[in-house]
């Protein structure tokens, strides 16, 4: 079959597609044909080397496809099924992967791969920031950087779910148009004005509730300068680069902030909370209640390509490869 593989950390170029041996299902794994592989931030961290992991291997955390065969004590799924993971296991650049039953959720009917792939991953990170790590009540009001990227323009929805008022952090015009499209409510441009300020005009200089910052060092002091008293402040990816030298002092100094930097492993430990998170998502999908908006689709031998365009952070919207399935 074929891969991507990674044998030295490095740019874009370290990931090839390579002829690989078929992975033979374990005790307790699924092998799953793919159709889809989304393609993530994490997924650089770890071609970089910034997350290292025992080389080589092949990247991808988010798939979706169907079940060609299972290992010893599966009991959920069987060939056939269609099936999707997103955090936990790798191997998703990839014609097949094995995976873990408990990592596997079902993909409902009316939802096609490529829209389980495009949805999962970032819309289980709406989910759990919106919902657990400070979990948004109306009233609220949130500050989304990227409100255009993949995770914002679903935390934009999830947000107005749940009654908040969103505002978004976005660098053009046509990105405004999406991110207002998802739901912002007022929208900042990050390249021409200052964020803290507009957020402190928009609130009446209150500030926001909680700040959804996937952005990193570009947006760090901007985000605390935009909390209110004892608002969140939510990190949970760093595409400009990783945040350094954080002195907790200043938490205090701008009113007793709270802080977390968070990831979906943690907030999809447990079956029960997976089955949960995904469940909603992908029934919102099906139902039409979350729009996912896909940016482009690569074949697995442009996997570079996608990394590049990924990381110009000119993208609106999901990244996916297709495979043949």
């Amino acid at each position: 079959m074929k891969a991507i593989r990674v044998h030295t950390p490095g740019g874009p170029e370290a990931l090839r597609l390579e002829d690989v041996p078929v992975p033979e299902p374990g005790p307790g794994q699924v092998l799953l044909r793919l159709e889809a592989a989304g393609v993530n931030f994490i997924d650089t961290y770890h071609r970089s080397g910034f997350y290292p992991l025992p080389l080589p291997f092949t990247p991808g955390s988010e798939g979706a496809g169907v079940v060609e065969r299972t290992g010893p004590g599966v009991t959920e799924f069987r060939p056939g099924d269609r099936a999707a993971w997103a955090a936990g296991a790798l191997g998703a650049y990839a014609d097949l992967a094995a995976v873990s039953e408990a990592r596997l959720v079902p993909v409902p009917d009316g939802v096609a791969a490529r829209d389980a792939a495009a949805a999962l991953l970032q819309g289980m990170t709406a989910h759990y920031l919106t919902t657990a790590v400070h979990r948004l009540v109306p009233g609220d009001t949130c500050l989304v950087h990227a409100a255009a990227g993949g995770v914002g323009l679903l935390l934009c929805q999830v947000a107005k779910r749940r009654g908040a008022r969103v505002i978004g952090t976005v660098s053009t015009d046509d990105k405004a148009r999406l991110a207002r499209g998802a739901g912002a409510d007022e929208i900042v441009y990050y390249t021409r004005q200052d964020v803290a300020a507009e957020v402190r005009r928009l609130t009446g200089a209150r500030g926001v509730d909680v700040v959804y910052d996937g952005v990193g060092r570009d947006t760090w002091d901007g985000s605390l300068a935009s909390l209110r008293p004892r608002g969140m402040m939510a990190l949970y990816g760093q595409s400009s680069g990783p945040v350094t030298g954080i002195d907790p002092l200043i938490l205090m100094q701008r009113h007793s902030l709270f802080l977390t930097r968070c990831n979906l492993a943690d907030y999809t430990a447990t079956r029960e909370e997976l089955l949960l998170r995904a469940g909603e998502v992908l029934g919102w999908v099906r139902d039409g209640e979350l729009r996912v908006r896909i940016h482009r689709e690569y074949p697995l031998a442009a996997a570079a390509e996608a990394h590049r365009d990924l990381e110009s952070r000119g993208t609106a919207g999901k990244l996916l490869l297709t495979l043949p399935g």
